[in-house]
């Protein structure tokens, strides 16, 4: 059976990257307490949570409060209990909570198609964030995406600091 949490409250929700870039593996960690969950991802798909919430913000009243910065770095152990695949988010008015679904990748056979077996039995993670919360990540998954390896002014693909190949440049 896949991992299934659900978090009604959270002291954190936030965005963490290892490695050096063009090498980094991005983590998507939820602490409560003691409980804490990692789950890793691609920087297009940190990317695309934090486009998407910046859109849910825009429609709410702004934040009263967010974590300090510092609260938002990684804590460890940062082991992902699975591979990030379909996103969920959601707005819930009666709670004024943000709902962020993250359910595990289901690997696809030959023709493309999801084991069935493996869909029911997936891991999810379910988190429901307060405004603040929401604002705190989208400014620190969007410095952290940004953070990255600068892109190129010909062609716009990712610089390698040790060669660059520019498909524009003969």
């Amino acid at each position: 059976m896949g991992v299934y949490y659900d978090f009604d409250e959270v002291d954190i929700f936030t965005l963490g990257a290892v490695g050096l870039p063009g090498q980094r593996m991005f983590l998507l960690q939820v602490r409560r307490g003691t409980d804490q969950v990692t789950v890793k991802c691609e920087k297009q798909q940190a990317g695309a949570i934090a486009d998407y919430l910046r859109k849910v913000l825009h429609d709410l009243p702004p934040a009263e409060d967010q974590p300090l910065p510092a609260a938002l770095a990684l804590a460890a152990p940062a082991d992902p209990v699975f591979v990030l695949g379909p996103i969920g988010l959601g707005y819930e008015p009666a709670t004024d909570r943000v709902l962020v679904q993250l359910d595990e990748l289901v690997p696809v056979d030959d023709t493309g198609e999801p084991d069935p077996e493996l869909v029911d039995d997936r891991g999810r993670v379910r988190i429901f964030l307060t405004r603040g919360q929401v604002q705190a990540f989208v400014e620190h998954a969007n410095a952290l995406v940004a953070a990255g390896r600068p892109n190129c002014r010909w062609c716009g693909g990712p610089v390698d600091p040790t060669a660059h190949i520019c498909p524009r440049m003969n």
